[in-house]
């Protein structure tokens, strides 16, 4: 890795210089950007304060999930987009008017109505979250609109601005680039999933984001590995995806789920030995995506190639 972009100011004066990193070789050696946007941890002076429960923000982490990014793009040169501004303060992965009104203090919209623009808002879990399952209200008090605009400006829009520009570059380079959108997940039920507890989740929102053939290669990867994969669900990814996947355009974008035993302790709250060895497996993930995007170009290439 030989250069890096830390992005614009960070949450407030005590808190990160940066709300995310950038860091990618200058020949894009590989046709992949891996992302991390529930990984940070930076959390700002004073926010415990605010919070009815302060241990409740943990779980709103992908516990780790940046370190394990981080040793991936070592393993394989991919681009490395990893935030550091905790999803507590802004869900990276909500659209921007994914918001609960009613915890905002302050003007609202014009049309303050039920829609699709605030669906994960109403469940609790929208751009700013505001509650947790068998927990409830995370905050003591509204958040003030200012506040919430500034957190859109310093770190949202920055950091899709330059999730945008990456992957159009690596397009550029290569004809075709990938979006490896890392989050970890909580151990599913075997009963769900024919007795086997899936390591993975590949999400694709149902083909929309990312060619076929494409998805296909992880699963396959993933089966040949004798690792357990599901494909979609139950998660099949998020804003990110639906913003920055444009298979037409050469832009392919998947969400990688990753089990949190896999490479967290029997608490699931530190690294462990195993995390490594995580890594290694992800890492030959993204060489097998790479070398199926390689030399392709745009628009249904990937589909003409496998056909």
């Amino acid at each position: 890795m030989t250069s890096s972009d830390n992005g614009q100011a960070g949450i407030d004066s005590n808190g990160p210089k940066a709300p995310f990193t950038l860091t990618a070789g200058e020949e894009f050696p590989v046709p992949i950007l891996l992302s991390a946007p529930h990984g940070g941890r930076a959390y700002p002076d004073g926010l415990r304060d605010t919070l009815r429960d302060p241990d409740c923000i943990i779980r709103l982490e992908d516990r780790f999930a940046d370190e394990l990014a981080r040793q991936v793009a070592e393993l394989t040169g991919a681009a490395l987009l990893v935030a550091h501004t905790p999803r507590a303060i802004i869900d990276l992965n909500r659209a921007p008017d994914d918001v609960d009104w009613s915890m905002i203090m302050g003007a609202k919209p014009r049309k303050n109505v039920h829609s699709l623009a605030n669906r994960r808002a109403r469940s609790g879990l929208g751009l700013v979250p505001r509650r947790l399952p068998g927990l409830g209200e995370i905050w003591k008090q509204p958040l003030e609109r200012s506040e919430l605009d500034r957190r859109i400006e310093t770190v949202h829009r920055p950091y899709h601005a330059a999730l945008g520009r990456t992957l159009e570059r690596l397009r550029d380079r290569w004809g075709a680039a990938v979006l490896v959108d890392l989050h970890s997940m909580p151990p599913l039920p075997r009963r769900l999933h024919g007795g086997a507890q899936p390591e993975f989740v590949i999400g694709d929102r149902f083909g929309t984001s990312c060619d076929g053939a494409l998805s296909a290669r992880a699963l396959n990867y993933f089966a040949s590995a004798g690792r357990a994969a599901t494909h979609n669900r139950p998660y099949s990814g998020g804003y990110v995806l639906d913003r920055h996947g444009a298979p037409r355009r050469g832009i392919h974008a998947l969400q990688l789920e990753v089990c949190r035993s896999t490479y967290l302790d029997a608490r699931l709250d530190q690294p462990s030995a195993r995390l490594p060895r995580m890594a290694r497996i992800i890492a030959g993930l993204v060489n097998a995506l790479a070398g199926e995007v390689a030399g392709m170009g745009p628009g249904d290439a990937l589909r003409q190639a496998a056909e």
